[in-house]
């Protein structure tokens, strides 16, 4: 179940950052900014798939405005991977995940 995301990769202007152009919004008119150690409070779309890509340990910072995600890349790292986080964002059952049993669940 779910839609995986697409996604287009291409470097920015500024050295050391990478911008992902997809075809959902997540922060509609809003920009949301992240940085490496401070607290993400929500679990908004924004707020995950910053979450996840700070995780990696590649990345520093993750701007998202409607459905750009600039990503500043931590010293020394590429960007290997961090797509494919953005595209299987919604992709709710992977390959080795069981998917629930209805007659399982109570009710």
């Amino acid at each position: 179940m779910g839609e995986p995301v697409s996604v287009v990769e291409q470097a920015a202007a500024v050295h050391g950052r990478v911008r992902f152009d997809t075809n959902r919004t997540f922060t509609g008119m809003g920009h949301e900014r992240y940085r490496r150690g401070e607290p993400i409070i929500g679990d908004r779309p924004p707020d995950v798939v910053a979450g996840l890509l700070l995780d990696t340990g590649k990345v520093d910072a993750v701007h998202i405005y409607a459905q750009t995600i600039t990503v500043e890349l931590a010293s020394g790292a590429d960007s290997s991977g961090l797509k494919e986080i953005v595209e299987n964002l919604y992709i709710h059952y992977k390959p080795g995940v069981p998917i629930p049993d209805p007659e399982n669940f109570a009710g």
